[in-house]
């Protein structure tokens, strides 16, 4: 048994609609002074502090006592939208990018997803695992307890593959929980330029079946924007894709309107994400679909981007909306959601106690994990994290610094700073 206890506020966000949307993504069930009792990987008990269960005889309990700690307590994050397998980080990139060169001139040039699929060919599945796995920690040590994680930078069914069995082999060993999509429609790769409907017709006649038959992916994903798949292209891939039993992801209006976030809404896809040019008539169809917006401030803001996506309008509307990382090694190299919680209040208007929302339930149910992840609730999955702040509104405000103290996955602590001297 592991109690929690005297911690300043236990965010739970129990007790509302699943998905959140409009006014109830505001609304997050904080306990003062609250506790939690977690049996094996199981939350049994949540509230105050003052009202915890009398200790059974013979029961040993292992706390975590936060009288004079600030601490408070809330949901693992839930980053659902990761490229967290690749070589290198293209550091040269960013360097160019703040001398002025825009991302599509230095995709142009042979850099961007290209450079990445050159070298993720190149590595093994050993120097692959090392560098994931380093990086799954990092995840763990900011208070993110599951990702969503993309393939992607293979762009051939054996490379595609490796990706996504290094997912497979990293979940089975790891304490952070992976669910895997497939991201064969990344870009064309190179020695497709000039057969592009070979390679379209590659994935949906070999890669996506192959892939489901190994079972190693839950989800498919498709870059749909200018320059990458068209929607057109997008709708076959998908529709192929659902056919073969996965659940649908989408990349939509990333650098300008293409029409992706209206595919997303036609198809249904659990999530449409960026939604940086998202029109009002396109929000309205997302709203009626019932499609999560997951957003990506991270993006933007390492790109030098000014305009981002309209959360507010989207929220206004009804759209339940999800953050995320967007990790990768390209456009936004981070795993902290704590400084994407600060971007979307700073940059996209949203409210504290929305980005915490978006970060936990709603990517949650992006995913289809709703049910045992996202909420801090009696028979939920016990991945808590405790953070050092006296108040959930200071993770956003107090940005740029890792207030991640404890991580709990399943009921096991994984992350433990108080044991620090």
């Amino acid at each position: 048994m592991l109690l929690i206890k005297n911690i300043s506020q236990v965010i739970t966000l129990s007790g509302g609609p699943i998905p959140r949307a409009g006014d109830s993504m505001s609304d997050l069930g904080i306990i003062e002074n609250g506790a939690l009792l977690i049996h094996g990987d199981r939350i049994v008990w949540v509230g105050p502090t003052k009202d915890i269960p009398v200790r059974e005889p013979g029961i040993r309990y292992q706390t975590l006592d936060g009288v004079g700690l600030d601490l408070i307590a809330l949901p693992g994050f839930i980053d659902s939208h990761t490229h967290p397998v690749f070589a290198s980080a293209r550091i040269e990139e960013f360097d160019l990018r703040c001398q002025g060169k825009k991302f599509q001139e230095i995709a142009a040039e042979g850099g961007g997803i290209i450079k990445s699929v050159q070298e993720f060919r190149e590595a093994t599945v050993e120097q692959l695992l090392e560098k994931t796995e380093r990086n799954f920690r990092q995840f763990l040590s900011h208070g993110t307890t599951t990702i969503e994680a993309k393939s992607g930078y293979g762009l051939t069914l054996e490379e595609e593959i490796k990706a996504l069995q290094v997912l497979d082999a990293l979940n089975g060993r790891n304490r952070l929980e992976v669910i895997s999509t497939f991201l064969g429609a990344h870009t064309i790769p190179q020695e497709f330029t000039d057969s592009r409907d070979e390679y379209i017709r590659n994935l949906i006649q070999i890669m996506i079946p192959r892939v489901a038959q190994e079972g190693l992916a839950q989800f498919c994903d498709v870059f749909c924007e200018e320059g990458y798949f068209s929607v057109e292209e997008a709708r076959s891939i998908l529709i192929a894709a659902k056919a073969a039993g996965f659940g649908l992801r989408i990349h939509a209006d990333v650098l300008g309107r293409n029409g992706g976030a209206k595919l997303a809404a036609e198809l249904g896809v659990r999530s449409a994400d960026h939604l940086r040019w998202i029109s009002d008539s396109d929000i309205d169809a997302l709203k009626q679909s019932g499609v999560v917006a997951t957003l990506l401030p991270g993006t933007a803001f390492n790109l030098g981007l000014e305009h981002h996506a309209p959360a507010r309008k989207l929220i206004a509307a009804g759209v339940p909306v999800a953050l995320a990382t967007d990790f990768n090694p390209g456009t936004c190299y981070t795993m902290n959601m704590q400084i994407i919680l600060a971007f979307a209040c700073q940059k996209m208007q949203m409210l504290p106690a929305e980005t915490i929302t978006a970060a936990t339930i709603n990517g949650a149910y992006s995913l289809g994990l709703s049910d045992r992840l996202g909420t801090l609730e009696e028979g939920k999955q016990a991945d808590i994290v405790l953070m050092g702040v006296s108040d959930y509104r200071e993770l956003p405000y107090f940005f740029g610094v890792n207030h991640c103290i404890v991580t709990i996955k399943k009921g096991n602590i994984v992350i433990n700073r108080l044991e620090q001297p």
